[in-house]
C-alpha cells in the first residue's frame, strides 16, 4: 500500500468540481484549492464563487484566488503546502514553470480531448463541430506549453449523431473522474509512463466567441447542424430574420433535410414541427427555437401562437451582415 499523496488541486468550473469531489473522497489529501476569483453573475451581477470554491469550503479545504501565480508571494505560498502533485483542471489561469516545478511529482492536466487532437479551450465543442467520431479524456504531465506536455492517462468515448456539447461534457466527466484516480495511483506508485505528444496531429480549439455562433447559411447543412450541437448549451447558435434584422432567434436543435436549389437562408418549407431552411449543400429543418425574452419551445409549440412569425419565402441574414 503505497502513501497518500498531498495535493494541490486547481480548477473553476462544474466539470473540474466534479473531479475535486473524486479526489475529496479518494484516498489522498487535498491540501489547498486554487480557484479564478469570484465573478459577476445573473441579474443582480452579485460575486458568485466558482463551483470549485463551494465545493472545497464545504470540505474545509484552504481556498486561493490569485490573479496571477507570477508573484514570488505566490509563488512561496504554494510550495508551502509541501505537495506531492498539483492537479490542474479547467483552471484558467497559465502556471508559470517555477510553479510546475514546484509539487515533487510535478502537475497534471484533466484535458477533456483525445490528445494531440484539440489544444486549447475549447475542445469539447471543437470536436463536435469538426464532426469527429470519438473524444476522450487525456490527463498529461504538465510543461509550460499550451496542452503539449507528455500523456499519461487517455480514455475514449464515441461522440453520436445526438451529442451536444453539453452531454459530451457530462460523458467525458464521467471518463475522466475514475481515469484521474488511476493515474494518482500509478504516479504514487512509481508506475506511471509518459507518452510524447505528436505534435503534427494537434489542433488548436479556441474559446468560443458568442459572434461566431451565428449561422452562416452559404456553409452546408452538415456543418451547421454539428455547429448547433456543439454550441448548446453555450453560446446557442441563433440566426436574425431579414425582416427583423435586430431579432436574434436562438437555434437550440435541428436536422438535416433534402436538397434545395433555393438560396441559402431561405425559409423553403413549413411542416407542423420544423422550419426548413436552404444552406450552401442541402438544408436544415429547425426543430426547437427560442425568440428573445422567452424559453425555447418546440417549433411545433412556437408555431401554434406564432403562426404568422415565419413565411415560405423568408430569408435570415448571413452572418457578413451582422450589426
Amino acid at each position: 500500500m503505497t502513501a497518500p499523496l498531498r495535493l494541490i488541486f486547481a480548477g473553476t468550473p462544474e466539470f473540474a468540481a466534479a473531479h475535486l469531489d473524486t479526489l475529496i473522497t479518494g484516498p489522498h489529501h487535498v491540501v489547498a484549492c486554487y480557484t479564478q476569483p469570484d465573478r459577476p453573475a445573473g441579474r443582480g451581477k452579485k460575486l458568485k464563487p466558482s463551483p470549485v470554491k463551494e465545493r472545497a469550503l464545504a470540505a474545509d479545504i484552504p481556498v486561493h484566488q490569485p490573479q496571477s501565480l507570477k508573484g514570488a508571494d505566490a509563488q512561496a505560498l504554494l510550495a508551502s503546502y509541501n505537495a506531492d502533485v498539483m492537479v490542474v483542471v479547467a483552471y484558467g489561469l497559465l502556471l508559470p514553470k517555477a510553479v510546475l516545478d514546484t509539487p515533487r511529482l510535478g502537475c497534471i492536466n484533466v484535458h477533456a480531448s483525445l490528445l494531440p487532437r484539440w489544444r486549447g479551450a475549447a475542445p469539447i465543442q471543437r470536436a463536435i463541430e469538426a464532426g469527429d467520431a470519438e473524444s476522450g479524456v487525456t490527463i498529461m504531465q504538465m510543461d509550460v506549453g499550451l496542452d503539449t506536455g507528455a500523456m499519461l492517462n487517455k480514455v475514449s468515448c464515441a461522440i453520436t449523431p445526438e451529442d451536444t456539447g453539453g452531454s459530451l461534457h457530462d460523458k467525458l466527466q464521467a471518463l475522466g473522474r475514475p481515469a484521474l484516480s488511476d493515474t494518482l495511483a500509478q504516479l504514487a506508485s512509481g508506475s506511471a509512463i509518459a507518452e510524447a505528444q505528436d505534435d503534427a496531429l494537434s489542433n488548436y480549439a479556441p474559446k468560443i466567441s458568442k459572434a461566431e455562433a451565428e449561422l452562416d447559411w452559404h456553409q452546408s447543412a452538415e456543418h451547421l447542424g454539428q455547429k448547433i450541437r456543439a454550441f448548446n448549451p453555450f453560446p446557442v447558435a441563433f440566426c436574425r430574420p431579414q425582416k427583423a434584422p435586430d431579432t436574434r432567434i436562438r437555434v437550440w436543435q435541428a436536422d438535416i433535410g433534402p436538397t434545395t436549389d433555393a438560396a441559402p437562408g431561405s425559409i423553403v418549407a413549413i411542416g407542423s414541427d420544423y422550419l426548413r431552411v436552404s444552406c450552401g449543400t442541402g438544408s436544415l429543418q429547425l426543430t426547437q427555437l427560442q425568440l428573445p425574452g422567452k424559453r425555447a419551445l418546440p417549433v411545433a409549440d412556437l408555431l401554434r401562437g406564432n403562426a404568422n412569425l415565419f413565411s415560405v419565402g423568408d430569408e435570415f441574414m448571413q452572418p457578413e451582415a451582422t450589426l
